[in-house]
């Protein structure tokens, strides 16, 4: 890699202040950069900027539309994405009445959508005296497409108390939600709703339940209903695919990919991409060699493999490799690469990607900036993390969380608080689990009082209707701790359905070392050893509690019973690299 290295390291050297990463373009994108740049050959992304001649003034002029027109003119700025035009026809809609028309309203609610403004799209539904099933589900798979599921699965809810009939379109939308948040038991219902209407025999439906069920984790129910299919089509073999990776079917899906009559490139990176997160990756690398068209989504399937498994050196000789064999690189490929270098904190290699990515057009993408973002802060580099989150045209959630969860791992929790406080403020979007779990991070951070941590956690609860994982509660569980309120958390566990748990108890049983509640503690170290068993974590926690109370016989008993056990405690070790 030393080529690249060198190579790259030549635009870094002009580099004197640290934004001239993000400012200096048009060096980087110069002639004579790109004669000394190892990706020179590959085509800047530049994105489509061009619109209809037809849309360079506002449509509608002297003469007057009927509802088949404005019909016509909102998909076509649905299609181009001409946002102002689309509201100015929303504005002539207004003045002239054509709110009652459902067909009008309905194509306005896909425009919005197709914006990704959902809650402008909320708005025009609500207005609506009797929205037709066009606007339902629209308007449901818009939240849908935009990642809030809570609020499209709520929308689905309503459907079904209306006068309105679901079709098939409304019960695919809900069974992707499903899918996403693994209930699978409203998904049973949605199935069985889909029995009964009549719909099941339908590809496209049967292809979303396969989808559903393998993504909680019901493979055979998946396989069964690929099994019943009359007409199977492409979708069909890689939805049973996918769904049998997923589930370290490894082998189960090679089969199904043999069978199916003419394999493309999506059912090749689904095995690629089950055996990099399960299986071995050098059978992996095989698979790409003899597939017969790999893509870009091939080789990051392969970059992220090395990514999760801790294995970033391996990330970056393949993107290397990636470079030299002509593969186009794009977005995903980027921010595998420089989620790989976070997690070692490799500063300069960072900064090098960073130049590739200014370079080929990508410095704008949200899930590019997004990595950023968590690179330099994982790197330490607060500041350039910051700059890059207020430089980026558009976030989104994700892009949120890995500022906050920045400002959190190098313990700003003030600036955790203040981004907080904005993203409640911003349309379109809200918190979720990681955004309240870097919250509490902060507050244990910045010692902050119970009441406060508690306050953020209640409305997780109550105001986002999020569900508390075991992260939240363990952190919850540490904050009470250092305050020295440990019995007030068995109450939150079995309040919370956390008692067949091993991991809250742990936490428990932990911060019971810290404020020397030997009740609590005795109460935590059975639940501990009746739910994952005999460990030296137990023992020598009870031990050092014990000793700390004075109780020295108690003491020499655990670390008897360790003996007895030939449970042995484990060296402390360091990994410095």
């Amino acid at each position: 890699m030393k080529p690249f290295a060198t190579i790259t390291k030549s635009y870094l050297s002009n580099y004197k202040h640290k934004q001239h990463i993000f400012l200096q373009k048009q060096f980087i994108t110069g002639s004579e950069s790109a004669q000394l740049d190892p990706f020179s050959s590959c085509s800047k992304h530049t994105p489509d900027l061009h619109e209809h001649s037809y849309y360079s003034e506002m449509a509608i002029n002297g003469d007057k539309p009927n509802g088949y027109d404005l019909v016509y003119k909102i998909r076509e700025c649905t299609n181009s994405g001409l946002y102002n035009h689309g509201e100015q026809l929303h504005c002539y809609v207004l003045r002239t009445g054509f709110t009652a028309n459902v067909f009008v309203s309905s194509a306005l609610i896909n425009f919005y959508v197709k914006m990704e403004l959902a809650k402008d799209a909320h708005k025009l539904f609500d207005e609506m005296p009797e929205p037709s099933l066009v606007a339902w589900n629209s308007l449901i798979s818009g939240y849908v497409r935009a990642g809030m599921f809570r609020q499209a699965l709520s929308l689905f809810l309503q459907l079904e108390r209306s006068s309105v009939c679901s079709d098939s379109y409304s019960y695919t939308a809900v069974l992707a939600v499903c899918g996403q948040l693994n209930y699978i038991k409203l998904g049973k219902s949605v199935h069985s709703m889909i029995v009964k209407s009549g719909v099941e025999c339908s590809t496209f439906v049967s292809n979303c339940l396969i989808d559903m069920y393998g993504k909680c984790e019901l493979v055979e129910d998946a396989i069964k209903i690929f099994n019943k299919m009359r007409f199977k089509d492409a979708f069909s073999w890689n939805s049973v695919i996918a769904a049998c990776t997923r589930n370290q079917r490894i082998e189960q899906a090679v089969g199904f990919l043999n069978q199916m009559p003419s394999p493309d490139t999506i059912s090749y990176n689904e095995i690629i991409t089950g055996i990099a997160r399960f299986g071995n990756m050098e059978r992996a690398i095989e698979v790409l060699a003899t597939m017969p068209h790999p893509n870009s989504s091939s080789w990051n399937s392969i970059l992220t493999g090395y990514v999760n498994r801790n294995n970033p050196r391996n990330a970056l000789k393949l993107f290397y490799q990636m470079h030299l064999n002509g593969i186009r690189m794009d977005e995903f490929t980027f921010s595998s690469v420089l989620s790989g270098i976070a997690r070692v904190g490799a500063y300069t290699w960072g900064t090098l990607i960073h130049c590739c990515v200014v370079k080929l057009g990508f410095d704008e993408f949200v899930v590019v900036g997004s990595a950023l973002i968590d690179m330099y802060s994982k790197c330490g580099q607060v500041n350039l993390a910051e700059f890059m989150f207020e430089s980026l045209p558009d976030k989104n959630l994700v892009t949120w969380n890995a500022m906050i969860s920045g400002y959190a791992h190098n313990e700003n929790s003030t600036k955790v608080f203040e981004l907080f406080e904005r993203l409640k403020h911003t349309n379109d979007l809200q918190p979720d689990g990681i955004t309240i779990l870097n919250v509490l991070s902060a507050c244990w951070h910045n010692k902050a009082p119970l009441e406060v941590a508690t306050r953020y956690f209640e409305s997780m609860i109550h105001d986002y209707k999020i569900d508390p994982t075991v992260e939240h509660c363990s952190c919850m569980i540490k904050l009470m701790g250092h305050e020295g309120e440990v019995w007030r958390a068995e109450g939150m566990i079995n309040r919370l359905g956390f008692e067949s748990c091993g991991g809250v108890w742990r936490a428990l049983l932990a911060a019971c070392g810290v404020c020397w509640d030997l009740k609590v503690a005795e109460t935590a170290a059975r639940k501990v050893i009746d739910l994952e068993g005999d460990g030296e974590f137990v023992y020598v926690m009870m031990s050092n509690i014990y000793a700390r109370f004075g109780k020295w016989e108690d003491a020499g008993a655990m670390r008897k019973m360790m003996r007895g056990k030939k449970v042995s405690k484990e060296a402390a070790y360091s990994w410095i690299e």
